[in-house]
């Protein structure tokens, strides 16, 4: 293969792990996951992690980057950076392709794109400033830093903060340190109707649900998770945890949350249009298409 590995991004439930799956089978490859989720362990159901999607025809196709932190665990973009390119390496000293499927738009660029990130250390005496800020205060002291492309910066008081701190470091030392290989990767796409992806978000999320969602929540909190730190996760975690906790009562949670999720789709098509005006080729497939024309487009783009 000319590409050092294939990509395969798009929105929740748009099918692109099964893809990814099927495709790994065909041309003796192994997946790295690019979701930000999926990393954590017990956190299951309401990451849609579908570990079932990985056994194609009876075989298991070998998966990389999920399960391997703790939930309450803050893991960040150089962190995958560095654990992509340990699975990748490992991958291909075995004479194997590497497949990268996700849905975070950003930990997909950061290997894309090679940014050249370092770790940050936590500082205590900007948190302890910042403590007392609003979260609208934070967001207006993050856009000083950097223009903010998207919300999830600044979704919750944790993750502004968090952010803040990520930008002061940069701006006092040198990002340029540390290097991350430039690798030439065929990037597909999954493009799917809005209105059946709106359809499949709300069926999966209904199932989600009756597989047992709130349960997981009520356990992951029963291991001594604090509930803040479920709530900075974002989505099906957030608005669980607030129905568990009584902040929020049942339909409510199941509306907001749908409509929440609906958002978070959008919002990445919308990072993965800004990746093509900056520079990227994704080529897109449509997720109606049968696997064998997916299949076979993408092969016949691999060639190309």
């Amino acid at each position: 293969m000319k590409y050092d590995f294939i990509t395969i991004l798009g929105p929740t439930a748009s099918g692109k792990t099964p893809l990814a799956a099927c495709l790994a089978k065909e041309i003796n490859a192994e997946i790295i996951s690019g979701d930000s989720r999926q990393i954590y362990r017990g956190m299951d159901i309401g990451t849609g992690k579908d570990l079932k999607d990985y056994v194609v025809d009876g075989f298991h196709v070998p998966y990389h980057l999920i399960d391997i932190a703790d939930p309450g665990y803050k893991y960040n973009v150089f962190e995958f950076q560095r654990d992509f390119l340990s699975a990748y390496e490992d991958i291909k000293s075995r004479g194997n392709d590497v497949i990268l499927c996700g849905g975070t738009g950003m930990y997909i660029e950061s290997v894309l794109k090679g940014y050249r990130l370092i770790p940050v250390p936590e500082n205590k005496e900007l948190r302890e400033s910042l403590a007392d800020k609003s979260l609208d205060e934070l967001t207006d002291i993050l856009s000083k830093y950097k223009k903010l492309h998207n919300s999830t910066d600044v979704d919750t008081v944790k993750r502004a903060i968090r952010a803040i701190e990520i930008e002061e470091y940069y701006l006092k030392n040198n990002v340029e340190a540390r290097s991350f290989p430039i690798l030439n990767s065929l990037i597909i796409g999954v493009d799917i109707d809005r209105e059946l992806r709106r359809e499949k978000i709300s069926n999966r999320l209904r199932q989600r649900l009756d597989e047992g969602m709130v349960d997981e929540v009520k356990k992951l909190l029963d291991s001594g998770i604090p509930s803040e730190d479920l709530i900075y996760y974002g989505l099906e975690y957030k608005y669980l945890t607030l129905y568990v906790t009584g902040a929020m009562k049942y339909e409510d949670m199941c509306s907001q949350l749908e409509i929440a999720i609906h958002q978070f789709a959008k919002r990445q098509m919308t990072w993965f249009r800004g990746m093509e005006r900056r520079g990227f080729n994704i080529n897109w497939i449509k997720a109606e298409w049968s696997m064998e024309q997916k299949i076979d487009t993408i092969r016949h783009l691999m060639d190309v």
